[in-house]
């Protein structure tokens, strides 16, 4: 493919995923998949090519462009030699015209701009649209640290037991450790939250907003095997997930329920009052995870993130009502903002006057509004708030 006709595709591809986000529709990578897919002419170089315009686009637009071409027109500005590219030819894009419409924004939105939490500068800001690095965690029930160095001699060590770095782009499916559920891909601030929650040696463990498991696995593979793990979601496709994840790291002690939406108590009614943890890790706007997903940006709106904090109250309500006394409730959110973190936690310490905050000592995060704090910058994680509250 020539530059001008890579450009072309990177448009096409950019008004696949600004449609997706205005629609509430699929991920960037998995419309980025499906777009090679239908386009097998592409070899692995013009794709690299192409996915790069494309997320420098989607990095550099805090709000959403009206479609691909004004997301690349924008650029032109700040990358001059991409305008030779808008080139008309019989694969390229137009040339730009005189009085052509361009996207133009800063990379943070503006209505999102001083909703963040107070410890987030500008360095801070700046670090969410970094490149994420490759975080591994090791199930110590099935693996040694020394296996691990073995099989991928580039690991390096991070700050806590059993969670490594390797190169981006390191393969991971041929090696016989990850295909024996011996290592998972996870951040290693989704770590620290479920080693806040194995804190206390939990028996019974509901993981209420479970997704495809990844907390609950390592919660499994923290906890002793007699304990048993719920996982709960109202996503049945994503709630599949964790059948299989389970059995390729043995861990016999993972339950799954699938919930209804608005009527979760009906099939938890039967845990009320006898978790010893439950673990809320839930849905929010993201911002903390900018650096593997930038288009979230252009998802959220203020009428979304009230809805979105609105059910976080409801959902930690609910938890609460799940856990027994002197036991524990971690809530977490992979979100930067006041709103769906300390927010969060000062209104449900108004309402449920018998719970208090419980110290977790961790080696990273920064103590934040009866929480923790974790940033891409500071940590080198993904963005997270969490916090562990006791019920008295």
């Amino acid at each position: 493919m020539t530059p001008a006709a890579r450009l072309q595709a990177a448009i096409e591809l950019l008004d696949w995923i600004i449609a997706a986000a205005r629609d509430n529709g699929g991920s960037a990578d998995n419309i980025a998949k499906k777009f090679f897919k239908e386009r097998r002419y592409a070899g692995s170089g013009d794709r690299r090519a192409i996915r790069e315009l494309v997320y420098t686009a989607i990095r550099r637009w805090g709000a959403r462009p009206e479609n691909g071409r004004q997301a690349m027109v924008g650029l032109v500005a700040e990358q001059p030699e991409l305008r030779e590219f808008f080139d008309g030819s019989n694969y390229g894009p137009a040339a730009i015209g005189a009085d052509e419409p361009v996207a133009s924004s800063a990379q943070v939105p503006e209505w999102l701009a001083d909703k963040f939490a107070s410890l987030i500068d500008e360095p801070e800001r700046q670090a969410l649209f970094d490149r994420a690095p490759l975080h591994v965690r090791v199930n110590g029930q099935r693996s040694t640290d020394l296996e691990v160095k073995s099989a991928w001699p580039d690991a390096v060590a991070l700050a806590l037991q059993h969670g490594y770095e390797l190169p981006t782009g390191t393969p991971l499916e041929d090696k016989t450790l990850f295909r024996e559920g011996a290592i998972e891909i996870q951040d290693l601030g989704s770590q620290a939250i479920a080693m806040a929650g194995a804190a206390a040696k939990p028996n019974l463990v509901l993981d209420l907003c479970a997704g495809a498991g990844g907390k609950t696995l390592a919660l499994s593979a923290m906890l002793p095997p007699e304990s048993k793990i719920i996982a709960a979601d109202t996503d049945r496709g994503r709630l599949s997930r964790i059948e299989p994840r389970k059995r390729r790291a043995s861990a016999r002690n993972i339950e799954t329920i699938l919930l209804a939406p608005g009527n979760e108590m009906e099939a938890l009614q039967h845990l009320k009052a006898s978790c010893d943890l439950v673990l809320i890790d839930a849905p929010c706007s993201g911002t903390g995870t900018w650096r593997r997903n930038p288009e979230l940006r252009w998802r959220m709106t203020p009428k979304r993130l009230a809805h979105t904090t609105e059910l976080q109250q409801r959902l930690m309500d609910l938890g609460s009502e799940m856990v027994k006394p002197g036991g524990r409730l971690v809530y977490a959110v992979c979100s930067l903002l006041d709103e769906e973190g300390g927010d969060q936690t000062d209104t449900f310490f108004e309402n449920h006057p018998q719970w208090r905050e419980i110290s977790i000592d961790l080696p990273i995060g920064r103590p934040y509004r009866k929480g923790t704090l974790l940033s891409p910058y500071h940590d080198g994680t993904d963005g997270f708030y969490f916090t562990s509250l006791e019920k008295l």
